[in-house]
């Protein structure tokens, strides 16, 4: 009797797949492993922290991109890190702080949304999704408190808006796992948010196309790579370029290598252009 309760206990019907874990396998949980550090702080140069991510909302949808630097203080420790993922259908996730907390988080995020459409029959709403992450990123402070931050920027298309011109949405968060909406249509997180967000300050309007908002993306990880350090910028030589999802009605897909190599080539020609005027007497 006692293993038949227990049975029913281990399959019950919770939705939240996160929830699960913390009853019974709490040590599975992102984060969890970081006690074995000891008191405060510490933890800042043990792993690799990914860096700047841009989102933008556009006619029809909302972008997420992000550069490919990962560092450990002041060494590279990659050169070609994701650090966007499509989440589901219509929402993705880009990730800021520390890489291996970070990446664990969103993997969990993802198998927690397919986990409750299968349990609930219905997907969570866009707001829905981004308090999943809230509580999620609430539940890594002790982490965070020890150096292991995670911030990342959620993007989603929110089929149930007015308008498919305004249905792209940006939610931001801290380290808390307070939530924070976006509404000038576009934001920054990372170690080159500062530079990425004035860039785009300049460029971003509402109602851009959505090769408009790509390469606005794609301009502002550059400018944040010029004045950051822990910020990659293009390389060329390895083929190294920001990766990008776009979600729109139709669903998320990643933007093609070639559609953003392209988009740097014809960047780094402008500044190019731009530079050789400005030496002519």
């Amino acid at each position: 009797m006692m293993q038949r309760d227990a049975g029913a206990q281990r399959y019950s019907q919770l939705s939240s797949f996160s929830d699960y874990l913390r009853i019974h396998a709490p040590e599975l949980l992102p984060g969890s492993r970081s006690a074995d550090l000891g008191g405060r702080g510490g933890g800042e140069d043990l792993a690799p922290h990914g860096t700047t991510i841009v989102a933008l909302a556009f006619d029809g949808g909302v972008l997420i991109a992000g550069d490919r630097r990962a560092t450990m203080g002041n060494i590279v420790a990659s050169r070609d890190i994701e650090k966007v993922f499509i989440t589901d259908e219509h929402s993705a996730v880009g990730i800021a702080g520390t890489a291996g907390v970070a990446v664990e988080l969103v993997r969990l995020f993802a198998v927690e949304l397919e986990h409750y459409e299968k349990i609930e029959g219905v997907a969570l709403t866009l707001d829905g999704k981004a308090n999943r992450l809230a509580t999620m990123v609430r539940g890594n402070l002790g982490a965070a408190l020890q150096g292991l931050a995670v911030v990342p920027l959620f993007v989603g298309f929110d089929v149930d808006a007015a308008s498919d011109a305004s249905a792209g949405r940006i939610v931001s968060f801290d380290v808390t796992g307070g939530r924070y909406e976006e509404h000038a249509g576009y934001y920054s997180v990372g170690s080159g948010s500062l530079f990425a967000r004035s860039a785009l300050k300049k460029t971003y309007r509402k109602g851009l196309a959505r090769e408009e908002a790509e390469r606005a993306a794609v301009a502002a990880l550059f400018d944040a790579s010029d004045d950051d350090t822990a910020t990659g910028g293009f390389d060329a030589i390895r083929q190294l370029y920001p990766t990008m999802a776009v979600i729109t009605r139709s669903g998320a897909q990643a933007v093609s290598a070639e559609r953003i190599s392209a988009i740097a080539e014809e960047i780094i020609n402008q500044r190019k252009a731009s530079a050789g005027e400005d030496e002519q007497p």
